[in-house]
Parts: C-alpha cells; sequence; structure tokens
C-alpha cells in the first residue's frame, strides 16, 4: 500500500481555488490555516446572527451583521500587527463597551460604500486579506428554529437559550425571508470552485444558515469542485447535544440535499479528561465517530488528530486542520484525474 502523503507543497499563488462556507469562530480558525496553502480563497460567510455588537449594528444602523464577515477578515489579513490588534481590539467601558473596533470600521465603511458587500471588498483592501470574503446574501435575513415540540423562535441569539430551557432538540431552522438570494459572486465563486469546504463552525447558526439561502445549494450540487464537510470537535450546548458525526451530516442533508457532499473529515484526536470534564458541567463532550451509520449516509469519513486545548477549550488545531484538508485534496484530486486519464 502506497504511503499516505504527509505534506502539501504547491506554491500559495497556484493553490487550488477554495471555497469555505460557514461562519464564526470555526470559518475564521480554518481560514488562518488555508491562506498558508492558497491565494485563491473565497469566504462565504452567514449573515443570520443577531446578538452582540453585530445584532446593536444591525439594530441600530439596519446593516448585516459585521461579526463574523469581521472574524473572517482578520483570519485572512497580512497587515502590521498594530492594525490587526486594533480590528481586534473591543472597548472595555462607555456605551461601546463589548463592542469590536473592526466592527464599526465596516460600518462606516457600510455608510459610504454604494452596498454592504463593496464595504466588504474595502475592508478587505485596508487589511490586505489573502482572498476574499464575501457574505451569502446582502438581504436582511432572520433565522427561525423550530423545536420538536413544535415551537418556533426567531432570532439566532435566543435559539440556545431557548433549547437549555426547553430541553428539546431542534426539528429545523429556517430563514426569513425564506427567498433570500445569494450574492452573484458568491454563486460564482461556488462554480469556479476546485474545493468546497462546509464547517467547522455552529451547525444550525453557522453552517446550515448558508445553504438556506436561495441558490447555494444548487451552485454546490452542479459544482465538480471536491466537497468536503468538517464535523466539529465537541458538541454544543443549547445546539446539539449528543449528537453524533452522522446526526451533523443528517441535519444538513435535511436542510440541503442528500449526498450534498461524499466526504467528511473528523477529529481522532484524544480530548484531555481535565478539558472533557470541563465542557461535561456544560452539557457538551466530544463527538462520537459513528462510522457504519454515515456510510449509510453515504458519506465516507477520514478521521485525522485534528484538534488541541486552548484556554480549556477544544478547538481544531488550524494549521493541522488546514494541512489535512489539502492532503485529503491532494490525494482525492489526483486519484480523480489518473482515473479520468485512463479511462
Amino acid at each position: 500500500m502506497a504511503r499516505r502523503q504527509e505534506t502539501y507543497r504547491v506554491p500559495r499563488t497556484y493553490g487550488p481555488k477554495i471555497v469555505a462556507i460557514g461562519g464564526g469562530h470555526g470559518l475564521s480558525n480554518l481560514l488562518r490555516g488555508l491562506k498558508e496553502y492558497s491565494r485563491n480563497i473565497s469566504a462565504i460567510v452567514t449573515v443570520a446572527d443577531d446578538g452582540g455588537g453585530s445584532g446593536m449594528l444591525r439594530q441600530d444602523l439596519g446593516m448585516p451583521p459585521p461579526g463574523d464577515i469581521r472574524m473572517c477578515c482578520e483570519a485572512l489579513a497580512n497587515t502590521e500587527s498594530v492594525l490587526k490588534d486594533l480590528i481586534h481590539y473591543r472597548f472595555k467601558e462607555g456605551a461601546l463597551t463589548g463592542q469590536s473596533f473592526g466592527n464599526l470600521l465596516l460600518a462606516a465603511l457600510n455608510g459610504i460604500s454604494p452596498s454592504f458587500d463593496a464595504a466588504v471588498a474595502r475592508m478587505s483592501e485596508v487589511l490586505a486579506i489573502t482572498g476574499r470574503v464575501l457574505p451569502v446574501t446582502t438581504a436582511d435575513v432572520r433565522l427561525e428554529a423550530t423545536f420538536e415540540n413544535g415551537t418556533s423562535v426567531v432570532g439566532e441569539s435566543i435559539i440556545s437559550k431557548y433549547k437549555k430551557q426547553a430541553d428539546c432538540r431542534i426539528s429545523h431552522v429556517r430563514l426569513i425571508p425564506e427567498d433570500a438570494k445569494a450574492l452573484p459572486a458568491a454563486l460564482k465563486a461556488i462554480k469556479d470552485a476546485e474545493l468546497i469546504i462546509l464547517g467547522p463552525g455552529s451547525l444550525y447558526t453557522s453552517v446550515i444558515p448558508n445553504l438556506l439561502v436561495d441558490g447555494i445549494v444548487r451552485a454546490i450540487r452542479r459544482s465538480g469542485a471536491m466537497k468536503i464537510y468538517i464535523c466539529n470537535v465537541m458538541t454544543e450546548d443549547g445546539e446539539t447535544e449528543h449528537y453524533t458525526v452522522s446526526d451533523h451530516i443528517a441535519a444538513i442533508f435535511k436542510h440541503s440535499a442528500p449526498g450534498l457532499f461524499p466526504l467528511c473529515l473528523a477529529s481522532s484526536s484524544r480530548v484531555p479528561k481535565s478539558a472533557a470534564a470541563r465542557y461535561a458541567l456544560e452539557g457538551a463532550a466530544p463527538i462520537v465517530l459513528d462510522t457504519e451509520r454515515c456510510q449509510k449516509l453515504g458519506v465516507e469519513v477520514v478521521s485525522r488528530p485534528l484538534s488541541t486545548v486552548k484556554e480549556g477549550r477544544v478547538l481544531h488545531h488550524f494549521q493541522r486542520l488546514a494541512r489535512e484538508v489539502l492532503v485529503l485534496y491532494s490525494e482525492r484530486a489526483f486519484r480523480v484525474a489518473g482515473d479520468r486519464f485512463q479511462s
């Protein structure tokens, strides 16, 4: 048996055309690693957030929430450390307590730009980012969750809170309005992609909302790109308690289309007992890999050591994650190319 390829060495300028879809810390963490392997990155980011500093700006200024997009721009930035620190800075007192300067900068750029996506492009120029960051839509969308008890709540920021109170699983989520159109540039990026990545990130509030935007699933299904879902390492309190890897996959297929992706990358790293104990206090645990059920869903799971513990939190190690994604891409893409050549 041929030895597994351990490295992926392609100059960044010639790296594959990558589309990464998601939001929150999961997507930004992935992007931080991917930019070391390719300059051809398009991050497609959810705009359903309505909590925290983003929610305040959304309510006050009537703009799409900037938080997830700002984090992705930070991750892809190639600027002096002072500017990076400035973008990341959060005010500690006064009326702006908890607000990110990066959010305010994007809000200001939105005020002088013809559209929100143009404002994001200008912020990308300021930060000299690798690749580009695209809001999945510029429509004013809200996320509604319906639970297994039949109750529905509107607003990403209260979904987790209600789930904890009701102790009931999420049945499905939808966008309001349901006919929100995808940004044309996002659809073009998917069409041109060689590698499409979903996740990692909160299942119902970061990954799935992108798939509910009109045109996104259709574009992914039509694409000839290699498609990978990166599963989270831990379940999420208030969202995916007791979920296995196959539960995550099944939920995505339910909200998009069966077989949307054929590959899932999962972490095989052991979670330290001390970290697992802290998560248990929050109702969270390492996600169980149930390979057979994943196979029944038509998905091959590739398990690699991907996680690390930082400040007591279990998360993907961004360098390992990006490396394994690109190794997997190189192995599978070249195999497909070889099969086509032989046929």
